[in-house]
């Protein structure tokens, strides 16, 4: 309605928008990845890439076997932190063992992917919700987990700066005393935080969310998981290290410790490059091959073997859980592993990618080249060089949209692993590089089922933190490249040298081609947003009906042509809504037979899951709560919208005083109100049209959309029209009725009057109405919705509410919510909450702005 006048997300609309393109989380991770590389560079300088190879053939199988077993033991305490934060948290809601299995599961898919509160998190997330955990207890399960880890790392910190274990001071320069005195205080810190939980019934509560915190003995068991776990882990590459490094296991641990939150800062994925260039400038290992030998022995034993395990595991796990008849114990199972298929498949298409652009950055074996050169031309084995890499970075960029489950993402990285398997063969012969590839394309097959969403999406476009990721992972593929021609001096000739020997000129060719394509995909990610450009749809005969029918008069905004629906097969309900690229969205809830409008609503929300996109319902009333909070949505108010019954109405009393007055006004100088039948409005609508014309030329703006109604005649033709003329006949206002079903309620959407018109004109023509109301026998008089009105702004209140209360009572400078809300007070009200139901968590400003998208075209329209 008009009465309205704004999309209510406003001011979150803005702040929504502008996190849509935060340069800033672009800027710092990649500038902490470059800085790291450089430094990595200057450490390497003088180590070629055959001293490498030369160092991990001469490692011996006795250190692997105890780096392996290290591993081994270390994502064993990892899948405890689980276990017993489980039993903490939801004791006898979860299986132990799949509990277990979420913790190995979610740290060796995050170790190798990066990114643990997309990755790790999520496999987490999606297992126990899946098992019927709620929010509050998913999050409390993490969150107990995270604390695990930093009550074990305090407390091997803390021992070793109380018992000064040998080179931990040359990392802390201080004296012993203020060494002795930082340790001490880390260990009664802890010890009092035991103290604390053996009391028993600790809670930790907020924003409406809540959960139990850990006694002291689970405490205990879950500080020993973590020392367990950082003790596994970091021994697994101190054993991996050369014997004459001379640092000592404590020295080592420190610098392990903080390459690690150096590499979490970058978001590369597993911090790869930025971890290995701070542990080397740590450890003072400069220009030494057999630690960068170490490191990559590492990265294969701990990052990609558990990652691998991981995704065999599973892929076998699916393959023998995808029956008919599921029993016993592989119900855990296949519940437990469904949630993770997409983000193991999404892992998998990324490591195939990552091997086939590594290949391209290292020199390809001469003996090999020497065969293909029988038999193929040169200019071949060159467009395969290059087809190698773009297929390599093409892998990188689909694997979100197997993130995703997207079918189509499915399909390509197929046919990416297909064609890069050819280049792998076609380039260098490379046999290691081809078999992985078959089997990657093994495993991606064999998890064919878990993708099923149908998106018109782009399957190549990233938020935020996949590109970061991306770009980071291939500033240090580009880094191994330079680092592997380090003897070849470059100049310019170098891009236009085709020769069996140019893997240098190659290298640089595929270079520029990878970033070509990252660039290309950047900028579409960035800015290449498409506002939905409005359509005039057909109305179906059904959807008149319905409307017509209805009681609830915000039913008729759903004839501006501008929606979809969704029709119930008995033809007793729809539901309109709208399709922004990134969600579905209602303008309200079902019209017509309740039974039916349920099963619309679960039918929407699994159209948007097929289709990989969010999917809200906007302002909603509290009818169909229970069915959205049965999807899992959460419930947001959003405002509130006035009611005036209209039995016994009167315009007399001091509120309507101003009311009264320009409808007294306006008879004296012999203003007439009219109603024009829809039927007789045809001819009429040219001087409608002028005034509306008149109207948004003085406002500087623009028609809305979705929940407003717009000049369109076709739209307008259904409804009966109130006018105001003046002495002369002249229409000088007019607006549309929206009349509910039995009588039961009058409205109106469309309110526009000459600009030059006299100041009470709005007035007058508001109190006709009502009263016209009045007297024909309707019920209710809707004055719209009062955005954010009746959100509580409390200290206990949840974030949301916090949040929008904050909006009104501040936001005055964006919209005058609390004039809105003052002026259909004058009306003595009755106040209904209007509701959003979405996705939970961040989805809820993104769902404000994609409704702001559809109501005023963006922050472009928003700020006309």
């Amino acid at each position: 309605m008009t009465t309205e006048a704004t999309p209510e997300e406003t001011p979150v609309g803005r702040l929504a928008g502008i996190l849509e393109k935060p340069l800033v989380r672009l800027t710092v991770p990649a500038l902490v990845t470059l800085i790291a590389l450089v430094v990595l560079h200057d450490l390497s300088a003088h180590v070629k890439w055959t001293d490498i190879q030369s160092d991990i053939a001469a490692t011996s199988w006795k250190v692997m076997f105890f780096a392996l077993c290290w591993t081994a033991f270390s994502f064993l305490s990892l899948s405890f932190y689980d276990v017993f934060a489980v039993q903490s948290v939801a004791g006898g809601k979860v299986p132990l063992p799949v509990a277990g299995l979420a913790g190995a599961s979610g740290y060796a898919v995050s170790n190798c992917l990066g990114f643990s509160y997309i990755t790790g998190t999520a496999i987490r997330y999606r297992i126990y919700a899946s098992l019927g955990l709620d929010l509050g207890r998913v999050a409390g399960v993490i969150a107990t987990s995270w604390v695990a880890f930093w009550m074990g790392l305090i407390l091997i910190l803390g021992l070793l700066l109380t018992l000064h274990p040998d080179g931990v001071s040359k990392i802390m320069p201080i004296g012993e005393t203020t060494e002795t005195v930082i340790g001490m205080s880390l260990l009664a810190g802890l010890g009092a935080l035991f103290v604390w939980l053996s009391s028993g019934g600790r809670r930790l509560a907020y924003g409406g969310f809540g959960f139990n915190l850990p006694g002291g003995k689970l405490a205990s068991l879950l500080t020993v998981a973590a020392v367990g776990d950082l003790f596994g882990a970091s021994m697994a590459l101190y054993v991996l290290m050369p014997d004459d490094l001379g640092v000592g296991y404590p020295y080592f641990f420190t610098i392990y410790v903080a390459a690690i939150a150096v590499g979490i800062l970058s978001h590369a994925p597993g911090g790869i490059g930025v971890f290995e260039a701070t542990l080397m400038a740590g450890l003072g290992a400069s220009g030494r091959s057999d630690v960068i030998a170490a490191l990559l022995l590492y990265r294969i034993v701990y990052t990609f073997l558990p990652f691998a395990i991981a995704s065999l595991s599973i892929a076998a796990a699916s393959a023998l859980t995808q029956r008919h008849r599921i029993g016993g114990a592989a119900v855990w199972v296949y519940r437990a592993i469904r949630p993770i298929v997409p983000m193991v498949a999404a892992g998998i298409a990324a490591v195939a990618g990552v091997i086939l652009l590594v290949s391209g950055a290292l020199p390809a074996s001469s003996r090999n080249l020497g065969v293909l050169r029988e038999v193929l031309p040169l200019s071949f084995v060159e467009a395969s060089h290059l087809a190698g890499s773009a297929v390599g970075v093409l892998l990188l960029l689909v694997s979100r949209g197997l993130f995703r489950k997207l079918y189509r993402a499915w399909i390509v990285a197929m046919l990416l692993m297909v064609a890069g398997f050819v280049a792998s063969l076609t380039k260098g012969l490379d046999m290691h590089e081809a078999l992985s590839l078959l089997g990657t394309i093994a495993l991606l097959a064999m998890f064919r089922g878990a993708f099923y969403r149908v998106s018109g999406a782009s399957i190549f476009r990233l938020n935020i933190p996949w590109l970061v990721s991306v770009m980071a992972l291939l500033l240090v593929i580009f880094w191994i490249g330079l680092f592997s021609y380090s003897h070849v001096e470059y100049q310019n000739a170098l891009w236009w040298e085709f020769a069996w020997n140019g893997d240098a000129s190659r290298f640089l060719r595929s270079s520029l081609v990878v970033a070509v394509i990252l660039g290309v995909v950047a900028v579409n990610s960035l800015f290449g947003r498409e506002i939905p450009t409005p359509t005039r749809t057909e109305i179906p005969e059904v959807v008149e009906r319905l409307v017509m029918e209805c009681e609830d008069t915000e039913s008729q905004i759903s004839l501006t042509g501008d929606k979809q629906f969704l029709i119930s097969d008995d033809a007793t309900a729809f539901l309109a809504y709208a399709d922004t690229g990134n969600a579905l969205i209602t303008k309200g809830e079902p019209v017509g037979d309740e039974k039916a409008g349920q099963q619309l609503i679960w039918q929407l929300r699994e159209q948007a899951d097929r289709e990989g996109k969010l999917c809200a319902f906007y302002s909603v009333s509290t009818k169909y709560l229970p069915t959205f909070l049965d999807l899992g949505l959460s419930i947001l108010k959003i405002g509130e919208v006035a009611r005036v019954p209209l039995t016994n109405f009167s315009l007399d009393g001091k509120p309507r005083k101003r009311f009264r007055q320009a409808r007294n006004r306006a008879a004296r100088e012999g203003y007439v109100f009219e109603i024009i039948p829809k039927e007789d409005l045809a001819p009429v609508l040219p001087e409608l049209r002028a005034i509306s014309d008149h109207w948004l030329a003085r406002k500087a703006g623009e028609e809305k959309g979705f929940a407003l109604g717009g000049f369109d005649e076709d739209y307008l033709s259904y409804f009966d029209h109130a006018v105001l003329r003046d002495e002369t006949g002249k229409i000088m206002a007019f607006a549309n009725l929206f009349q509910g079903g039995n009588k039961s309620e009058l409205s109106l959407d469309l309110m526009r009057y000459e600009p030059d018109s006299p100041s009470f004109v709005m007035d007058a023509l508001f109190a006709e109405m009502m009263s016209w109301g009045a007297a024909q026998g309707f019920h209710w008089f809707s004055l719209g919705a009062a955005p954010f009105s009746g959100i509580e702004n409390r200290q206990l209140a949840s974030l949301w509410n916090r949040i929008g209360g904050f909006v009104y009572e501040h936001g005055e400078q964006f919209y005058h919510f609390e004039g809105l809300r003052s002026f259909k007070q004058k009306f003595d009200p009755e106040w209904s909450p209007n509701y959003l139901a979405s996705p939970g968590g961040l989805a809820a400003p993104r769902i404000l702005y994609e409704v702001n998208i559809l109501i005023s075209g963006g922050l472009r329209g928003l700020t006309k």
